[in-house]
This record gives C-alpha cells, structure tokens and sequence, in this order.
C-alpha cells in the first residue's frame, strides 16, 4: 500500500554545510558592499546644535506645533481652550477684582501632558493662545515643565472689545523663563588680550625737536 503522504527528502549534510557558508559569505559581501560605498563620501550629519547655520526653530515652518504659550494681554478666560483640551493639560483659574472686573490667579500649561493636537489653539477665538516652533524643553524634573504664565499679582482678564496686537510668537516663552531646555550655540573663544608696547630701552634717545631749540 503506497502511504499518501510521501517521506521526507533529507537534504546531504555536506552539501548543506557548505551551500550554507556560501549564503552567509554572499550575504556579508552584500552588507559591506553597501558599508564601503559610504566610507568615501562626505559625511550627511551635522553636529547639534554647534554647526548648524541658523537655529533649527528658526528653520521650522510657522504651522509647527511646538511648546504652546498664551498672550494674557489678548485672554478673555473664556476657558474653551481648557474645555477643549482633551488631556486637562490647561488649568486656568479667575477671581474678582476690586473695581469689578475679573483677575487671572493662575494660567498653567503641563507640557509633558500636552500632546501638541492643536485643538485648544484653534478653540481660541482671540488668537490668545499659539503653539511655538520652540521644542527644546529638556528639564531636570517633570514638574518643571508646567509653565506658568501669571506672572504677577493683579493681572486683569482682556476685554473682547478692546484687544492689543499680539506678541510674536514664542518672545513670551524666551521672556518668561528665558533658559527653558534652550540649547544655545557654543560660545566663541575669547580672543587673547593684546601685548603691550614694548618700553624703551634705557638711555635711549627721544624725537629730534625740528625746531633745533634746546
């Protein structure tokens, strides 16, 4: 009776052996083929951030989405924008001021909560608030990446009526906390101070007086 299934060809040992060295010396011929073609060609990378020709925010586009700021000189602490954030990362706090209006008590941005979606600055109908094209924020402690942007008592909430320009954009992250995770170029060595005049040599005579007159 023939079995349906049919036994299993062995493969030779020696045979197998050596065609298994030829796979793997092809297979590194390969791999430093393509190695030794870059050997000798000029190097892509460029040292962060010491070489590089201008500030990478500075090369970012305007739409990037980088640490988020508010400008409380256009906030009407309508509070969407905390509403909005799907995180909770936006804490924003009012009370009320003596002549009636209403007071900031804190305006606090988490953003190592922040997911950088963008929802709470396009919630923001007085262009307030604005993602940066600032990305460095390399702190000791997470607690220090929560900004807080009340930056003394009294600050009273915007009125929608009568609103300022708004600052440029990212000058109040670079005001507030002017060192936040800013990695800055290397400073350029000093250049040595300059030798003094040699003194002149003892018993040397002074400049001819042109007039003759002693």
């Amino acid at each position: 009776m023939v079995p349906a299934v049919p036994p299993p060809v062995r493969p030779n040992p020696v045979r197998a052996y050596f065609g298994n060295i030829r796979r793997a010396v092809s297979s590194t011929f390969e791999g430093m083929t393509v190695t030794m073609s870059w050997l000798f060609r000029r190097p892509s990378t460029i040292q962060y951030p010491d070489r590089t020709e201008k500030p990478v925010r500075e090369m970012l586009p305007e739409t990037y989405r980088g640490l988020l700021e508010v400008d409380l000189s256009r906030c009407t602490a309508c509070l969407l924008c905390a509403k909005t954030c799907p995180l909770g990362c936006i804490s924003i706090e009012t009370c009320k001021h003596p002549d009636g209006a209403r007071e900031f008590q804190t305006f606090d941005i988490d953003n190592g909560l922040c997911m950088f979606c963008g929802l709470c600055a396009e919630a923001c109908n007085f262009d307030a608030l604005a993602h940066t094209r600032e990305f460095e924020a390399s702190v000791s402690s997470a607690e220090q990446l929560t900004v807080r942007f009340v930056d003394r008592p009294g600050r009273l909430v915007a009125k929608a009526k009568d609103l300022p320009p708004r600052r440029p954009r990212g000058s109040i992250l670079a005001a507030l906390i002017p060192g936040f995770g800013r990695r800055r170029r290397r400073a350029a060595p000093p250049e040595p101070p300059a030798s003094p005049a040699p003194a002149p040599a003892a018993g040397a005579e002074g400049p001819e007086n042109p007039e003759g007159t002693a």
